[in-house]
């Protein structure tokens, strides 16, 4: 039997749970006996093992599946009869004061919060929008002609030139020795031999890159190098150490044309250079859709946490926290980092596991109040979308519907633009234009 339902706090509840003795030594007795039927036990055939030598072996691991039982049962049904919607867990503790013969128990537990999403149509939501032009076009190309670069020698001739003359500058390739002291001492890292790096891409310090530029192969120059108070290496981070560098082989930047080849190379069958700006064009706005369609929707649940009133389980929090701690383990160990003993302090992901929780109670009472839940033409258009850019379309969706785990990620999605068109069409929204760059900056997440 269960008592009334207590009230601790605003969320926490307390219920007692009770049953005699008796009967949880009758269910103990009625499966040792079902167990003894299959116990084995040396010299004993199988289900002839004497009903004292089973209850040994196995009597404390059935009596604790019959008091989980029992408790868990009980619980259920008083929080069915009393019409309680359970958040996480209950903590389930033995009461040390029980009437003789009878077993007790204290389930505390916490309940879903009210949740009170206030007036959308008095908000002020500002989204964003973002133009693909010309300008971005050519800085994409500009990008993919970099990624195919080809260095050469530089001063001297070859099919594409010289390169001009046979000086360091920016945009060139350099592989130096260098040898770097602090106060007449080495450093660990402080040296190297045959290093490479492209001037200009800001690999090296400012100052390291300074001093190479103008130097013609088998020059060396010495100089001073101020390291940052935050540089990574420590030892070394707010000091001033002197360095020798050393030029040994000098190569010059070729881009390839804009031409038939560079849009063959992307893909573009026949070479049709305009089709291939085409293409890129296309992708571009793929893309910047995206990043619009993200930043609305974290400008939207902005609004609706701190619009929304409600109280936040803290046991779904701390489930939440464990989570997120979880996946980024699994994360850093991807990565070929060794975090396996590695503690990871809650605090870490507390104010996010916070957050997530609250927007999901939040979304949860919007979508059930204004049945905005994903609909099946809806999944089915946006896996489609997904679709558009791989070459077998058909194959993205048998990919996400023969896996329930991936739809129900898709539905999720779905769902979540569904509140967001509601909510922007509640509100009082104004539509700001942003550059592309700033956009594609970006890295908005809800």
């Amino acid at each position: 039997m269960a008592t009334a339902v207590e009230t601790l706090g605003k969320l926490e509840r307390r219920i007692t749970i009770s049953f005699p003795l008796t009967e949880v030594r009758a269910e103990v007795e009625k499966r040792l006996k079902v167990q003894a039927k299959t116990a084995k036990a040396p010299g004993f055939r199988p289900g002839k093992v004497p009903l004292k030598m089973v209850a040994a072996q196995y009597g404390y691991q059935i009596e604790t599946e019959v008091l989980n039982d029992k408790v868990g049962r009980a619980f259920n049904d008083a929080a069915n009869e009393n019409q309680l919607r359970v958040a996480g867990f209950p903590n389930i503790e033995p009461k040390q004061e029980s009437p003789a013969g009878v077993l007790t128990f204290d389930a505390t537990f916490e309940v879903y919060p009210e949740v009170e999403i206030g007036d959308l149509t008095k908000v002020e939501i500002e989204t964003v929008k973002a133009e693909v032009s010309d300008a971005e076009i050519d800085k994409t190309i500009e990008i993919l002609r970099k990624q195919r670069v080809h260095f050469h020698t530089k001063g001297e001739a070859g099919e594409h030139g010289d390169g001009g003359a046979a000086i360091a500058a920016n945009g060139d390739r350099v592989t130096v020795d260098f040898v770097g002291s602090i106060d007449g001492v080495e450093f660990p890292g402080g040296k190297a031999e045959d290093y490479p790096f492209v001037l200009g891409e800001g690999r090296m310090l400012p100052e390291f890159e300074a001093a190479t530029v103008g130097l013609k192969v088998g020059e060396s120059k010495t100089f001073p190098l101020a390291f940052p108070e935050d540089y990574h290496g420590k030892d070394v981070a707010g000091k001033t150490a002197s360095f020798t560098i050393t030029l040994k082989k000098l190569e010059w930047a070729h881009l390839p044309e804009v031409d038939a080849e560079f849009a063959k190379s992307l893909g573009v069958a026949d070479g049709d250079v305009a089709k291939m700006r085409e293409d890129i064009k296309v992708n571009l706005e793929r893309e910047v859709a995206g990043r619009v369609k993200a930043r609305n929707k974290e400008a939207v649940m902005e609004t609706l946490v701190k619009t929304a009133t409600l109280d936040v389980p803290k046991s779904l929090i701390a489930q939440d926290t464990e989570r997120l701690a979880e996946m980024t383990r699994q994360d850093m160990a991807q990565r070929g980092m060794n975090v396996k003993d590695v503690p990871f302090p809650p605090e870490l992901f507390a104010e996010k596991a916070e957050r997530r929780v609250r927007l999901g109670l939040i979304l949860s009472q919007l979508v059930g109040e204004n049945n905005l839940q994903a609909q099946p033409e809806q999944v089915k258009a946006q896996i489609e979308d997904f679709a558009q850019s791989y070459e077998d379309p058909r194959e993205v969706l048998k990919y996400y519907y023969s896996d329930r785990r991936r739809l129900a990620e898709v539905e999720a999605l779905v769902l979540e633009e569904n509140v967001v068109n509601y909510v922007l069409g509640l509100s009082k929204t104004s539509s700001k234009v942003i550059a592309f760059d700033e956009l594609m900056g970006s890295n908005a997440q809800a």
